[in-house]
Formats: C-alpha cells, structure tokens, sequence
C-alpha cells in the first residue's frame, strides 16, 4: 500500500504537543516537526517490535474500551466503571498496565461530549502511550458510520447513512460523505474508523444490518464501499470494511447470538464477496470479521471471527488481504456461545486476526493470549506479524511522525459551515418517494399549512439530536408551516391513538414518522386510525424502507422513506414534502409485498419524482 501524507498536512498537528504534557494543553501548529513517517520503515518497526516485552506484544494486539472524558482525571463514577470491568481507574492506567494498541471511543462510556473534550482526550490517551518503553502511539477507534450508527454528534457534522447514500446512488456523494465525516474524525484524533458497512442487505427481516448496507445489489454496495474507503483513507484516517464473510442475510443479531448463513459457496461469491473485493481493490486499511457462522466456507460451524479457512484461507490467501484484520466486539454473544472468553481471543488469532477488539474482561483475554505464547500454542513470530501489519497501519497515518491534535484543527474542521451545507445537500439527494397516488406533494401552504406530526420518537443515535417528531415540526416550521409535534412512540396504545386523532382535527395534513413497522404493529393501527378521519396523512419511514408493505391498503395519501432519523435525514425529507427539494432517491433494495413475500411490490430503483 502507498505512503500517505503525514497527518499534519490534514490537522495541522505538531510535535510541540509533547512538551504540552505538563499543562495538559493541546497542541499548537509549529513546523518545528520535520521527520518524515518513511523513516519508519520495516526494518525499523520490526526493531521496535524485537525491543518489546512480551507484555508488551500481546498488549498491541488489543482495541479496548475505556470510561471517562479524560484519559487522567475521569469523573468519579467512571472511575468506580473501569475498576469494576477493568481493574484500572483511568486511561491512562489502562495504557500503562496492558500496553494496549489502542482504544475505541464509544457514547455510552462517556468519550464522545463533545470535539474539544474528544481532542484533548485524543491526545491524553497518545501521551499515556508515548510514556511507555517501546513509545509506539495509538490507534483510537469509533464506529462512526452515520445514520443509525454514529458515535460523535452534533456539533460535528452528521451525514446520512449507507442505505440512504445507497437510495442517492452518486459515488461521488458517498466519497465526499467519507471525506467530510474522516476529516472531522481526524481533526479530534481518531484515526480509524469501522465503517463502511460492506454486507449485502437481502433480507429484509435482518434485524442488525438493514440500513446500515448501502442496499441489496452486490455490485452497486461494492462500488460505494470502495468510494467510501477512498473517502475516509483520503481523508488521513484508516477506514474498516465490514463485516467479512458478510452479514447481510440473518435473521439473528450477533450481539445477542449467533447468526448462520447458509449461502452455498456460490451464492457467497455472487452476493457477499463483491464489496470486500472492491474494498480490497480500493486498498482498504482494515477488515472487521463477522461472528457468524457459514457452514459452505468452513463445515466446523466456527464462527468467522474464529476461522482460519475463513479468515486465513479466504481473506489472506484468496483474496489477497495483508491488511489489518480486526475482531468484532469480542463482548457480542455471537462470539461467546461455543468457546470462553479466555479461548476467543487465542482462536482469533490462530484463525489470523490481527486486532482484538473490545473483550469483556481484558485481564482474562490479555493472560490467555500471554499464556498461549508462553505455552507455545501461539509462536511469538505469529503474534509479531499482526504487530507489524498494526504498526505498518500507525506509520501510514503518520503516527510515529505526530499523533496529536490541535485545537485549530478542531474549530476550522469539524462541523464547518461547509461540511454541514454539503451534508443537507447529500441528504436531499437521497430522500424517496414511494407512493403520492392523490399527487398530494408536495405541500402547498395555501392549503396544507397548518400540519401535525406524529410517530415514533427514537433515541438519538449519538444522543445529540431529536427527538424525530420535534425535529420534523421544527423544519416544517422553518419552511413556513405551522406544525405541532407528538410523540406516539414505536408501540402506540390506545389511549395515544386517541390523543392523535384528536390533534387531527382542523389540520390540514397528518405527517406520521413509522419506524419497522409490522403486520401487527400498534403503528399500522395509529395510522389507519389517523386515516379515518378524513385528513390526508403522509408517512415517512424513518428506519427501514419495508414500512410501506405493512401499511398498503390503509388509504396514507403519500409515503417517503428518510432512512434514518437523524436532523440531516430528517430535515431533508420535509424540504422535500414542501417542495423545497425534489425527491431524487431511488430504493436501493426492493420492497415485497407483507402477505407474499415472493411478490414484489416496490422494486430496486423505484422512486417517484415532482
């Protein structure tokens, strides 16, 4: 793989961030740094690797989470979280006690407040790093995928997901989404990230993937994920195609079992192999296995993430793969059910993982893999080429050169101006509309001003935005509408049925946001409710675009898909049902109808136009 610019170029970095320690300042632009990340070359990572402990090997082998804002001084009851799952109270503890390779930032652990606090914790975490012996800098990592899975919010810059970039189908919004979102990702030191997702969603029921897919079209899902590598990798960060074999046709989730595909080994090749080749193609950084099981690529019933026909045999020597591969969260059940947690992560590794990310007890994950080498089940030099191929990925994004951040670099990138303008533009580009059979849109505010809207009010995503219902009345509100907002929820009773119908009275049209609606959803009744009552009512599917198949035959005058319910989705669909944008989406999956699925009622590419 080619060298890259050094991040500095990308963030405006700089070496003078070491001597910030003592404050605990960020970084000020110098040019004072001028070594080049190429005098890093093999020779000289292999003799960083021979200088290592033992300890110290297995420990680069390891993506761990950690709680707190801070990588020194976290909050008291974060704390009290890593003593409790880790036995360390801070970051920095972690870092100095397993010598970890790096950490993943996620919402819920209290990483992501906001850019500035992301930034300083950015560089916190690369100082406790660089203090240790071997001073190898951090990968930090987050699953930012956007859409429905999105771990740095507002006020960085929120895209619009795989499956609506997949509705929009322009590469060159889906590499420009990339880009924008790697940027900010880079700007607050996160330099690698586990998107995009490459699974090939063909079942409708899968209830992990869905929109997180670009679509059900192998060859249209393989195009976009490599414009999205390309994007993100342009961008000055490491971008994770997954997850491999593919996990697009389950009806189990992995966090919670585990999944089987039973795709033959054609049928494999035909519809799940094409986006990771292209991803390949593209020179993609990293690969994220899949805790599933396909009998067709390997008859043990392994999961992949434990497979070396699948990961080895397939992946490396098949497809050609050297890049960094790294596990799932090895915390997700679909990886636990058939082996301990002490088992896991020496079985990924002899199946030929690179990274082993988020373990549920990393003292009992970090010992296994120590006694494996100590025993000899794991060879030292099988562990050193994982650490080189992790550390040839940290030279590339010029991290032994500079792994610091800037706080300019925080206030000129992430949520620009123009970051957010282009993001509502990609956004409207994606927006479908499904059926207008009364040719109802858009809205005239002569005769459909005054709007209420209603539906389901899921959490936000990145906790930063929503809820849905405010988010739509406040856009329709911005529009020239009057609109009021209530929250019915995703399983409406009905006394909030009661409640809806009642707002209905006097206003010229019912917007209802359905989200994974079923044949025997509350919502299919809220809306036939809603229906009864003479106002014309518009849904917009805020999840999955299969809603309309559940709500055929209630008489909705107009249904759009929104893909999403972040603001940026959100806001385009209602630009779109006033007419202030046209609906250019297309499906990129198809739609069948809910009482014969063989039949098909909305096919890929179908999409109405103003």
């Amino acid at each position: 793989m080619p060298h890259r610019t050094s991040r500095r170029t990308l963030l405006a970095a700089t070496a003078a961030a070491t001597a910030a320690a003592a404050t605990g300042a960020l970084a000020t632009p110098s040019a004072a740094s001028t070594h080049s990340s190429d005098a890093y070359t093999d020779h000289r990572l292999r003799r960083i690797i021979a200088g290592m402990s033992l300890e110290e090997k297995v420990g680069q082998l390891f993506v761990m989470r950690v709680y707190g804002h801070s990588a020194t001084e976290p909050d008291q009851a974060d704390i009290d979280a890593n003593l409790a799952e880790i036995g360390v109270r801070t970051a920095a503890e972690l870092i100095s006690t397993y010598h970890v390779g790096g950490i993943i930032y996620f919402t819920w652990a209290h990483n992501t407040r906001d850019p500035h606090q992301i930034a300083d914790l950015s560089n916190g975490l690369q100082r406790a790093a660089l203090a240790g012996r071997s001073r190898v800098p951090l990968l930090v990592s987050t699953d930012q995928e956007h859409g429905i899975v999105c771990r740095v919010g507002e006020p960085a810059t929120l895209l619009p997901g795989a499956m609506a970039l997949g509705a929009g189908g322009s590469r060159s919004d889906t590499r420009r989404a990339a880009r924008i979102a790697g940027a900010e990702l880079a700007a607050l030191g996160i330099n690698q990230n586990y998107a995009p997702d490459a699974d090939v969603n063909v079942n409708p029921a899968n209830p992990v993937i869905g929109v997180r897919s670009f679509g059900s079209d192998p060859d249209a899902v393989a195009g976009l994920v490599a414009e999205q590598v390309k994007g993100y990798q342009g961008a000055g960060i490491a971008s994770t195609a997954k997850h491999f074999p593919g996990h697009g046709d389950t009806n189990t989730d992995s966090h919670t079992g585990l999944p089987v595909i039973n795709h033959t080994r054609a049928q494999w090749e035909e519809l799940d192999a094409p986006p990771f080749r292209a991803a390949i193609r593209a020179r993609i950084d990293s690969i994220m296995t899949a805790h599933i099981v396909v009998p067709a690529l390997d008859p043990s019933e392994d999961p992949a993430t434990l497979s070396r026909p699948i990961l080895t045999g397939i992946l490396r020597e098949e497809l050609g793969y050297d890049g960094v591969v790294v596990t799932d969260s090895l915390g997700m059940e679909g990886v636990r059910t058939k082996y301990g947690d002490d088992r896991v992560p020496v079985l990924a590794l002899l199946a030929g993982v690179d990274q082993l990310l988020n373990p549920p007890n990393l003292s009992v994950a970090w010992n296994a893999v120590l006694e494996a080498v100590r025993g000899g089940e794991i060879s030292e030099a099988r562990i050193e080429e994982s650490i080189l191929r992790i550390l040839r990925l940290k030279r590339r994004l010029g991290l032994f050169q500079d792994p610091f951040v800037s706080h300019r670099g925080v206030e000129r990138t992430v949520g620009s101006r123009a970051h957010r303008a282009a993001a509502d533009r990609i956004a409207e580009r994606t927006t479908t509309l499904l059926a207008d059979p009364g040719t109802l849109l858009p809205l005239s505010r002569r005769t459909h001003r005054n709007l209420l809207v209603v539906g389901a009010d899921p959490a936000s995503p990145s906790g930063t935005t929503g809820p849905p219902t405010s988010t739509l009345a406040h856009a329709f509100g911005e529009l020239g509408f009057t609109a009021r907002a209530l929250s019915t929820g995703t399983a409406p009773g009905q006394a909030k049925i009661d409640e809806a119908v009642a707002a209905a009275e006097g206003r010229d049209v019912v917007v209802v946001a359905t989200y994974n609606v079923t044949a025997s959803s509350s919502q299919r009744t809220l809306v036939t409710a809603l229906v009864a009552t003479g106002v014309p009512v518009v849904t917009v599917a805020i999840r999955n675009p299969y809603d309309i198949a559940h709500l055929t035959g209630t008489g909705v005058a107009a249904s759009l898909a929104a893909y999403s319910w972040t603001d940026v989705e959100l806001r385009a669909a209602a630009r779109v049902i006033a007419g202030r944008a046209d609906p250019e989406g297309t499906l990129p999956v198809p739609v069948q109808r809910a009482d014969d699925p063989k039949q098909v009622l909305y096919p890929v590419g179908h999409g109405l136009s103003y």
